[in-house]
């Protein structure tokens, strides 16, 4: 592709050489560059691009992207920009030919609930018969088809890779994860969301490496609607009016608890075989939703993903199909091969506010025992597996300890700081450090009426012991031992 049009968008400054020549490709990691690419200069937290600028010219990049001044090598056209992030996701999208604007686009942002509303939304538009891409924490899905990614948010070169797959796979919507990192490093930068989604707001990713404070964590989730055509916000979450407080474009709420544009009434927890969740309605609309996944932050979700869709003109039929039918791998996921004698569910709560949130939402079905088997993950704070035994020992009527990702530290240490948490309660409890073992036993001893939680493992298909990420799936554990039982 020529490079003039490849900066066609970019306000920028020719230091050397001649803009009109032909690029062979884009990159921003000095050991992806091949003869006559564009290599982009980032500033990272850890490194810096311009460094790399003689590496980049030995390896044949015929032009540098770059935001500092100074001397770089004479064999490359160099072009300089106020911000090469910006600059890249501007030129991701001309070099792909701008897919974004072929898709009808819906960001989703908040703290908790992301992977699962983002699932909801794909599910109820494929139920309408509408081909749907996804990108988030899981991985990106192009129809059926997945697709791995490092981040939540992909880097916008790999982000509108992903959009241009998914028009030439013939999606016609797609559905992202916008994280407040993806905001802050400007891996969004350009794109018109038609669907700007805010769901909920609490600290978190506040360190050295990702935000500084819990102002610049929120100033970043609002970033979502400087970039939408039309919003949806929970109002029943925390400082969704500071995020909404300059969005100019329609903008419609949702709600568990007061009046919204699509509040929920009428709410009741439904447990039968097979189904763990709940029956609403919601105010306006004349029909039933039945929710196949427990707890009011997923009817949040839910409302979320209705509101969505529902603006896009999705049939009413299709969305109570798809919600009465989701499952979310990891996300309070059901294992219905165990449903006619159990009630056992896989997920991802890995600290004690989320494992607190899952087991008191579980113990309000009045389960004849609430069992939930976990571990903790090593090389992480001591505190924070004496919460999590004290969040299992107030609501769980059995605790089976066994092993996480240990990483670098022994699960019987780990597995100590747990049990100082339980002790603050007297709650039944045993240790199985083999957790396939632990699983096995627990369908071996289960009965009716009993809720089994499978916490801390969620979508994870691996264990990390020692540096080395060892195989391990609970869904594929429990299928195979009970087509074996």
């Amino acid at each position: 592709m020529n490079l003039l049009k490849i900066i066609e968008k970019l306000d920028y400054e020719v230091l050397q050489g001649e803009t009109d020549i032909d690029i062979t490709g884009i990159a921003y990691h000095s050991g992806k560059v091949t003869p006559g690419s564009l290599f982009c200069c980032l500033m990272g937290t850890a490194s810096d691009g311009h460094r790399f600028a003689e590496d980049v010219a030995l390896a044949g990049a015929a032009a540098l992207l770059v935001q500092k001044a100074g001397a770089y090598p004479e064999a490359c056209t160099v072009i300089k920009v106020d911000d090469t992030r910006k600059a890249l996701a501007l030129m991701a999208a001309a070099w792909f030919d701008y897919p974004a604007e072929k898709l009808i686009v819906t960001a989703l942002t908040g703290t908790k609930g992301k992977t699962t509303t983002a699932h909801m939304i794909k599910a109820i538009l494929e139920t309408a018969g509408h081909k749907t891409g996804m990108i988030g924490t899981l991985g990106a899905m192009i129809g059926d088809q997945f697709v791995p990614t490092g981040n939540t948010t992909p880097e916008s070169f790999e982000l509108h890779s992903l959009f241009s797959r998914m028009v030439e796979e013939g999606c016609t919507h797609a559905v992202i994860e916008a994280s407040s990192q993806g905001f802050k490093m400007d891996r969004t930068y350009g794109i018109r969301f038609d669907y700007g989604a805010f769901l909920n707001l609490s600290p978190d990713h506040i360190s050295v490496n990702e935000h500084k404070d819990y102002e610049e964590y929120r100033y970043y989730k609002s970033r979502i609607f400087t970039q939408s055509v039309r919003g949806i916000v929970n109002i029943d979450a925390d400082d969704w009016e500071y995020v909404t407080k300059d969005f100019k474009e329609p903008l419609f709420t949702v709600s568990t608890t007061q009046k919204a544009d699509y509040q929920a009434i009428g709410k009741e927890t439904l447990w039968e075989t097979g189904f763990l969740g709940s029956r609403f309605y919601i105010h306006g609309i004349p029909h039933e939703f039945l929710l196949n996944m427990p707890g009011d932050f997923n009817i949040q979700n839910a409302l979320i993903a209705i509101a969505v869709t529902h603006q896009m003109g999705v049939p009413t039929g299709s969305i109570q199909e798809a919600l009465r039918t989701i499952s979310v791998k990891g996300r309070t996921q059901l294992l219905y091969g165990a449903a006619h004698f159990t009630t056992m569910l896989i997920d991802y709560a890995h600290n004690a506010l989320s494992m607190e949130s899952l087991l008191a939402m579980l113990k309000s079905y009045q389960p004849k025992r609430l069992i939930c088997l976990f571990g903790g993950g090593g090389n992480r704070p001591k505190m924070r597996r004496f919460d999590m035994g004290n969040a299992a020992g107030q609501y769980a009527d059995l605790v089976v300890l066994t092993t996480d990702n240990p990483r670098f530290e022994q699960v019987e240490d780990i597995n100590n700081d747990i049990i100082e948490g339980l002790a603050q309660h007297e709650v039944e409890y045993m240790t199985i450090l083999d957790r396939a073992e632990a699983i096995r036993y627990l369908i071996d001893h289960a009965e009716q009426g009993d809720i089994i939680a499978l916490i801390g493992k969620g979508h994870e298909e691996y264990q990390d012991i020692q540096g080395i990420k060892y195989p391990f799936s609970e869904e594929e554990i429990v299928r195979e031992y009970l087509a074996n039982r």
